[in-house]
């Protein structure tokens, strides 16, 4: 097989390095990855880490907290309206983050986060009646620890990488995410299903959410625990708040607003098309699971062999999937269509989080320059592009959902998202022309 040659550029290097290694290689010597892996730097390292772990939360925090709603309320409004109230709470907190960040250390903030998404589900589970106000109050709360944890990811992993070793940093951590959004619905949907069937705890099923709560309340201990190991650098220049910006990054936010439109629809739709089309958690966990073990394979090898050149490539083939899947979901809005769309969506998010992550990256480097600014500007400002994306996304599903009909909803809107969303392809393409030409 021909070899493909992986440049990796390591901070303090005057070139990147040239290492060529070829895809039966891998297969034969995996052991060859963790030296590979051992050879990036050690706060990138340290971060990865605590990221893997933190990946098993995710998915009980995305998938399961909307099953829960959904299953209690029986109501797609109210699983809506707790994640337009999640993401009305992350902007807030970036803004908190911002001025805390020059006072308190980063490690802590990204731990407290990590922290506050376990308490957020225990407050979610305690709640006796599950009214528009008490799912907003858990919501908003969600919404901090959110903030909190992606506040500070974003700006350890552009600290942490750069511009040649950024598709291997996103490829390994959406590895690991893929993988875990595949094995935790599935092992979280089994024993749901298993206790309901089973008749465990009287047949009282929040007290089966509970120990899921639990759980992941640990896992964000020991994920808070992992990244005091390292000492991270925090922004030299306190200020943050920008109102004017540099063109460049006027189009990263339109970049940012297509991408916050179809966020909404990822955490919301599926739960309900999969309670209202095809069963219960446990089938929510098994369709997630078919394809995505082969997905999360061929992400690391995208970020072990790609580089900043095939990004549109990636971007393109994601949304791509994307559009067959709501489509399909369109057309026959039965189980099979179900179980088309989730597939896709597996395939479809973390592609697409490969492409756009280390463009934005680069996008921050390149204006962050030219305008002398603290990197965090950029890192918060980007959270309101992605704000007005989710907000146009999710009350263009609720008021259909309130006017029209769910069912239209479920049908339409997603398909209307998805073609909006090709319109990333273009934008990004420009956007990475412009970056090329700034730096020179």
């Amino acid at each position: 097989m021909e070899k493909i040659s992986s440049e990796i550029a390591l901070p303090g290097v005057a070139a990147p390095v040239q290492r060529r290694v070829s895809l039966i290689e891998l297969i034969r010597h995996p052991g060859n990855e963790y030296r590979f892996f051992l050879s990036m730097p050690r706060d990138m390292r340290v971060l990865l880490v605590t990221n893997m772990i933190y990946a098993f939360v995710l998915p009980v925090i995305e998938i399961f907290v909307g099953a829960y709603i959904m299953r209690s309320s029986n109501d797609p409004t109210i699983v809506a309206l707790y994640q337009l109230t999640v993401y009305a709470g992350i902007p807030l907190t970036f803004l908190v983050n911002g001025f805390l960040l020059s006072r308190v250390k980063i490690a802590y903030l990204y731990s407290f986060g990590m922290l506050l998404s376990g308490l957020s589900m225990l407050v979610m589970m305690t709640l006796e009646n599950l009214s528009p106000a008490g799912v907003g109050v858990a919501g908003i709360l969600m919404g901090c620890s959110f903030g909190f944890f992606w506040a500070n990811r974003d700006y350890l992993a552009l600290a942490t990488t750069n511009d040649g070793n950024r598709n291997y940093y996103y490829g390994l951590e959406t590895f690991f995410y893929t993988l875990t959004f595949i094995l935790v619905p599935l092992a979280v949907g089994a024993y749901i299903a298993h206790a309901e069937s089973a008749a465990w705890f009287h047949g009282d099923m929040t007290r089966a959410y509970q120990v899921v709560t639990i759980v992941v309340f640990m896992l964000t201990i020991l994920s808070s625990a992992v990244i005091q190991r390292e000492k991270f650098r925090t922004p030299t220049q306190p200020r943050f708040l920008y109102f004017r910006f540099h063109l460049l990054w006027k189009k990263m936010l339109g970049l940012a607003s297509l991408k916050g439109l179809v966020q909404g629809y990822l955490v919301t739709a599926p739960a309900i098309l999969v309670m209202r089309l095809v069963g219960n958690e446990g089938s929510l966990g098994t369709v997630q699971a078919v394809s995505g073990v082969v997905t999360a394979f061929m992400l690391y090898f995208l970020g072990r062999f790609t580089s900043p050149k095939h990004r549109i490539l990636i971007l393109t083939i994601g949304l791509a999937i994307f559009f067959v899947g709501t489509l399909t979901n369109g057309l026959l809005f039965s189980a099979l269509g179900v179980i088309v769309f989730v597939l896709c969506k597996v395939l479809f998010q973390p592609l697409h989080d490969i492409a756009y992550f280390p463009i934005q990256m680069r996008v921050i480097d390149v204006v962050s320059k030219i305008e002398g600014r603290n990197e965090f500007a950029y890192i918060f400002n980007h959270e309101f592009g992605l704000f007005l994306g989710r907000l146009f996304g999710l009350g263009l599903f609720i008021v259909l959902a309130a006017y029209v009909s769910e069912e239209f909803a479920l049908k339409y809107s997603l398909i209307v998202i998805a073609v909006m969303q090709l319109a990333s392809i273009p934008v990004a393409r420009h956007i990475i022309r412009e970056c090329n030409r700034l730096d020179k």
